[in-house]
């Protein structure tokens, strides 16, 4: 935990708080517009009365019941209320905080707002550069807010109900499973390749794990059994903002468990670890360590530097083979193609609801387990023979039992 902020009394300062070098005491806070404001005291008890001046002009000038508060004050509420956030939930709030805090929505009354204001601000973020998946993103941190307004009656509706490919395009990429024959051109590319040859285990190990990168990440050799072969799943490892990694538990209860070892994933694995780089201080992140993926730094290895590594395998398989359509390939594609590849040989649902670690079978059903005509059809002769061949055997055991009667 960071040391708090301390004056040359060694006082400990509140949020917002400091000291400078002349001694002279300040508090820096956002105003209702959204506007960063300070003010300063020769002490520290004088600088606390402005402080509850400030808070108690703020709010004596709210009324919420009436929706007389701002979007940035709407938002604070919000937050205010959220506990025990992931770090990496928490990032994206702030993220979404300041794209609002430059915004003129930030300042309007919450009773204000229209739904067309909404649709002006995206576009223009979306006209600064911002992609359709990051102001969805904003969008699904700014709606509920404002849900949470509209249910307790302090709006008569939530502006941010309505679909954003109303306004603009989605130009992201689908992300779908590869078939059979693209695993096997990927990794046949990635083996023979010098610059990436040395991912071959990490791809390989995805596609028969189904584990999330940040999952995949986050293992440790204390994770593997290799006498039961099994692999615990229980944290993933995430990239923060400016850098820091932090630890934290699968997106879901569901997502702990212990999954079983093939025999492919359990050679890649040994693979992984006898070239593993060799350090002298194992990486410690919140108390971590051991951690099975290491970058040639020695630092443990991110879902953001794995897809940056992917993104630029597929740039140079599609340079090779200009004249391929190959499809978009991503850490997360990997996910999707294990669990297709599995629901496509029969497994159980609820077998692979676990193996997946998702917390309903509709996910897994409905978003990962993909399909096409080709395995529809095979699908469907697999059904129409079983079905032929029951009906044969049912109409043999009546022939038989009609010939014992006579």
């Amino acid at each position: 935990m960071a040391e708090r902020r301390k004056d040359n009394k060694v006082r400990v300062l509140r949020t917002g708080e400091s000291q400078r070098k002349d001694l002279l005491y300040q508090f820096r806070y956002t105003d209702g517009t959204g506007k960063r404001q300070t003010v300063y005291a020769n002490n520290l008890p004088e600088l606390r009365e402005k402080e509850q001046s400030i808070e108690k002009a703020r709010y004596e000038g709210l009324d919420y019941e009436a929706g007389k508060i701002t979007v940035l004050e709407l938002m604070v509420r919000y937050i205010d209320l959220k506990r025990n956030l992931k770090a990496k939930t928490r990032d994206g709030y702030k993220s979404t905080i300041t794209a609002l805090q430059n915004s003129d929505l930030a300042s309007k009354f919450i009773c204000d707002v229209k739904q067309s204001d909404v649709k002006h601000w995206f576009i223009e973020l979306n006209e600064k550069g911002r992609s359709y998946n990051t102001i969805l993103k904003y969008r699904s941190v700014i709606k509920p807010a404002f849900q949470m307004a509209y249910d307790e009656r302090a709006i008569l509706r939530n502006p941010f109900n309505f679909s954003l490919q109303e306004i603009l395009r989605n130009e992201t990429e689908a992300r779908e499973a590869l078939t059979p024959a693209q695993q096997l051109k990927w990794l046949e590319f990635i083996s023979s390749d010098n610059c990436y040859k040395k991912h071959y285990d990490q791809y390989v190990f995805l596609l028969e794990t189904g584990l999330r990168i940040s999952e995949f990440c986050g293992l440790t050799i204390d994770d593997l059994d290799f006498d039961a072969r099994t692999i615990l799943v229980e944290r993933q490892l995430v990239k923060l903002a400016k850098g820091k990694l932090a630890i934290e538990k699968p997106k879901s209860d569901s997502g702990t468990r212990i999954i079983p070892m093939t025999d492919t994933a359990l050679t890649s694995l040994k693979a992984l670890l006898a070239n593993r780089p060799k350090v002298t201080v194992e990486p410690v992140v919140d108390g971590i360590s051991g951690f099975v993926l290491l970058a040639r730094n020695g630092h443990p290895m991110t879902s953001n530097s794995f897809g940056n590594t992917t993104r630029s395998a597929r740039e140079k398989y599609l340079k090779m083979h200009p004249d391929e359509d190959f499809p978009v390939v991503t850490p997360h594609v990997f996910r999707h193609t294990f669990c297709s590849n599995m629901a496509n040989a029969g497994m159980n649902p609820k077998s692979l609801q676990y193996i997946m670690g998702h917390s309903s079978i509709s996910l897994t059903l409905n978003h990962y387990a993909h399909t096409d005509c080709e395995r529809a059809a095979q699908q469907m002769e697999k059904l129409k023979f079983r079905s032929t061949v029951a009906s044969t055997k049912g109409r043999k055991s009546k022939a038989n039992k009609e010939k014992v009667a006579q």
